[in-house]
């Protein structure tokens, strides 16, 4: 059988990128787990982990600093296609994501981006419904104190 490849598809700009260099360190119906170095070289991190968490639409990870310190926790609300031929997963970035701080503080990005995609009919209005409902899950975990169940998966293998 064939190993997984998992694409990042991007809205704005409107990108597909093959993340051949992502190692698959768990793979079920429920989650994957990759950890990874940054596509392009930056300066505040440099690498990181995530979990794919399939049925919430939820892709969580963490991104580090070239000495290994956490940087912070980055939460995208995405939409997954799969096709079994290929064994490909896509991943579509549906733009609104999540930054939690290592101090606990919690911002809300790039709602702007969603917008405008909506405006100029790149996101359907069912799509953009998706995301805003799948926010407002990640958002109710984070403020009743449960996101640890979503940091858990990346916590236990030491990522």
């Amino acid at each position: 059988m064939n190993t997984l490849q998992i694409y990042r598809k991007r809205l704005i700009p409107d990108e597909c990128i093959l993340l051949r260099d992502d190692v698959i360190m768990e793979a079920n119906d429920e989650v994957i787990v990759t950890k990874w170095n940054t596509l392009n070289p930056k300066t505040t991190f440099s690498h990181g982990s995530s979990c794919y968490f399939l049925k919430e639409g939820i892709k969580v990870s963490k991104f580090y600093r070239a000495d290994n310190t956490l940087l912070y926790w980055y939460c995208d609300i995405v939409d997954y296609s799969y096709d079994s031929a290929q064994n490909s997963l896509t991943v579509t970035d549906l733009l609104a994501d999540v930054v939690i701080l290592p101090d606990g503080r919690v911002r809300v990005m790039d709602l702007d981006e969603l917008a405008e995609a909506l405006e100029r009919d790149i996101i359907t209005t069912e799509l953009m419904s998706v995301c805003l409902r799948r926010l407002h899950y990640l958002l109710s975990l984070i403020d009743r104190d449960k996101f640890d169940r979503l940091q858990n998966r990346l916590n236990k293998l030491g990522l």
